[in-house]
């Protein structure tokens, strides 16, 4: 808020930090290069028997070399590759029965935020009485009795410190939440060593997800001082970091302050989480399977479009986290960032349209009514939209 004089006010800034919030982080963070033995080696002085372990397809020989080499022979193991989208309820019905035979005494994820989340859903379902459909939403879950650890792979969704998980309801086509902080794992080992090979494009995709997190933390009705630090770093480090991590792919500086911008984006997502960018997105993903990095990177330029007038101040100031020069005005500066998230865009050859993807135009009034019922993420955004206003974001973007 500007004073007459030019002064920027701290009272409004006062009565949010006077706000309670709650954040729910992993008992124990393990973080930087060389991270993930270091992880293995605490496994053997868990006391844990059993280890179910969801990992990717190209995991699996690497971690059967280093699981077998680095745990001791009381611990026994069974890694399931199999999950190769982002989770449906099949796949979690599916995953469920086979970790159900193994009687696990402890899920590990290791993967994408696909992995991460069904590892969390799997965790706190395996031996839970509730159904799937009963823990939709926030706060339903009851209960996790299994030990869980999350180890990520990309840095895009921050799962794995965050209390969200979706799953696709092949059902009705939807992409549900479970919200709950028995979501958040015990451990969470952040290793950027882990990322190193993730190809190109989905560097790329996932790292502006993360972004995505990061900005719609911050410009947020729930916003608040102690997310907002947490918000502006990640918006730095990954701005200044994603077109090199793409680029060269084995940069170790780039891959670890992407890996810590995502994971200062998965703490936000608890207490504040995200907006209109991941409502918008959720159709794309759930009617045309496109994945959801990408989704958010498309629509994030759009709807910053649409937002900025409802609070150009707070939007300057994502500018210039982003790296934007300040310009004459808020309104100005906060453009400029959006125009630096198209360059990021580019610079990743991440496509700008809808139209690029696939996405028919007749298909637009359905998504926009789909998006707008998502009132769990719409509520948070700064600017109302109705299903004609998302018709005509969804539109510009077309």
């Amino acid at each position: 808020m500007i004073g007459k004089n030019g002064e920027r006010s701290g009272s409004q800034h006062l009565v949010k930090l006077m706000e309670n919030i709650i954040f729910y982080q992993p008992e124990r963070l393990f973080f930087g290069e060389g991270s993930y033995s270091r992880f293995v080696h605490y496994l053997n002085d868990s006391g844990l028997k059993r280890l179910y372990v969801l990992t990717i397809p190209y995991l699996r020989e690497q971690l059967k070399a280093a699981i077998g080499k680095g745990l001791d022979g009381s611990i026994q193991y069974e890694i399931n590759d199999s999950l190769h989208s982002e989770p449906c309820i099949s796949d979690y019905c599916r995953l469920t029965e086979e970790a159900k035979s193994f009687q696990p005494d402890g899920i590990i994820g290791i993967g994408g935020g696909s992995v991460l989340d069904l590892s969390k859903i799997l965790a706190a379902m395996l031996y839970n009485n509730q159904t799937i459909d009963e823990v939709f939403g926030i706060g339903l879950l009851k209960e996790r009795k299994l030990f869980l650890a999350c180890l990520p792979t990309t840095s895009g969704t921050g799962s794995e410190v965050s209390s969200n998980a979706i799953l696709m309801d092949e059902g009705d086509g939807m992409k549900k939440g479970i919200i709950s902080p028995y979501l958040v794992p015990d451990i969470a080992c952040i290793d950027p060593l882990l990322t190193s090979c993730v190809p190109p494009d989905v560097t790329a995709s996932t790292g502006m997800d993360a972004l995505t997190h990061c900005i719609e933390a911050f410009a947020n009705r729930f916003a608040h001082p102690m997310v907002d630090l947490y918000a502006l770093e990640g918006i730095r480090l990954i701005s200044e970091n994603l077109v090199r991590a793409y680029q060269e792919g084995s940069d170790r500086g780039a891959r670890t302050a992407l890996s810590m911008g995502s994971y200062y984006g998965g703490l936000c997502l608890g207490p504040v989480n995200t907006g209109a960018v991941h409502a918008l997105s959720y159709p794309l993903g759930s009617r045309f399977r496109v994945p959801h990095g990408l989704a958010n990177a498309l629509l994030l330029p759009y709807v910053l479009e649409f937002n900025l007038s409802a609070d150009p101040e707070r939007y300057a100031r994502v500018a210039i986290a982003l790296g934007a020069k300040r310009q004459k005005t808020d309104e100005l500066t906060a453009r400029a960032g959006v125009s630096v998230i198209r360059k990021l865009m580019l610079l990743c050859k991440l496509p700008g349209k809808l139209s690029q993807i696939g996405i028919p135009d007749d298909a637009i009034p359905e998504m926009a009514v789909s998006a707008v019922a998502i009132q769990r993420l719409m509520k948070n955004n700064l600017r109302e939209i109705s299903v004609d206003d998302a018709i005509t974001i969804y539109q510009k973007a077309f």
